[in-house]
């Protein structure tokens, strides 16, 4: 198992996207937050539908996987808001030691 994640969710609305970024950073639950726009495409309510929504994947250690899906799924305005985690297999060794430091109990 990795020790680091990339954790993903999405908002409908830039500003949403951006406090929470910058909440769970706040937090110290991750060390990056990047907010960018995307366009989905998704089965909901028994049929396709898409929609503008801006993406966040946040860099975290993998053991604060649990307290930051929490600190989301308490904020979010989505009834099924996406929470997907997705393990480093690689990185620069300064980076990942840089996101230990960043992170609470780092």
């Amino acid at each position: 198992m990795s020790d680091f994640l990339v954790v993903t969710t999405t908002h409908d609305d830039e500003t949403k996207a951006r406090e929470l970024a910058a909440k769970v950073i706040g937090e110290r639950l991750a060390a990056c937050a990047q907010v960018y726009p995307i366009r989905s495409v998704y089965w909901w309510d028994g049929e396709v539908q898409s929609g503008d929504e801006w993406r966040i994947d946040f860099k975290t250690r993998a053991e604060l996987a649990g307290p930051l899906g929490d600190f989301i799924k308490e904020r979010h305005s989505y009834d099924v808001p996406e929470l997907v985690a997705v393990p480093v297999v690689a990185g620069a060794e300064s980076y990942l030691n840089w996101i230990s430091a960043e992170t609470s109990a780092g």
